[in-house]
Parts: structure tokens; C-alpha cells; sequence
């Protein structure tokens, strides 16, 4: 995987995919080896929806993350 390149000189653009993608190196390519491209991927796609979107604060959920949201 490669992140996007923005413009030169707009740092901004790119902060939130270089994040995203520092997190997943740290939490899953990171971790152990690969036997085939589908288990990383499987594990990707696992991660992502299971920790990434349960974390990240969403604007649409007024800068809350899901899992603040859901009633007690």
C-alpha cells in the first residue's frame, strides 16, 4: 500500500492518510508475517472495521466515535 502524495507545501492534505496508515503499519502489517496477500488483507479489513471506525471521532456523529454514541 502507498498513501497519496499531495501538492508541495500542503502538509495538511496528507496528515490524515499518514496517520492512517502509520496506525495500520503499527497495528497490523507490523505484527507478524503474511502467508498469502488475502490473509493481510482479511486482517486489514478486519482491523479497520472492528478498531479504526470504533475509535475515530466522526464529524457526522458531532466529533464523537461510535462507541460513545451507543446508548448504556
Amino acid at each position: 500500500m502507498a498513501g497519496s502524495m499531495g501538492r508541495v507545501g500542503a502538509a495538511g492534505d496528507n496528515a490524515a492518510m499518514e496517520s492512517f496508515f502509520a496506525l495500520l503499519q503499527k497495528n497490523v502489517l507490523d505484527r507478524r508475517t503474511w502467508a498469502t496477500r488475502q490473509e493481510l488483507r482479511i486482517a486489514i479489513v478486519t482491523w479497520i472495521e472492528r478498531t479504526y471506525h470504533r475509535r475515530r471521532r466522526q464529524r457526522r456523529l458531532a466529533c464523537l466515535t461510535p462507541s460513545s454514541t451507543r446508548p448504556s
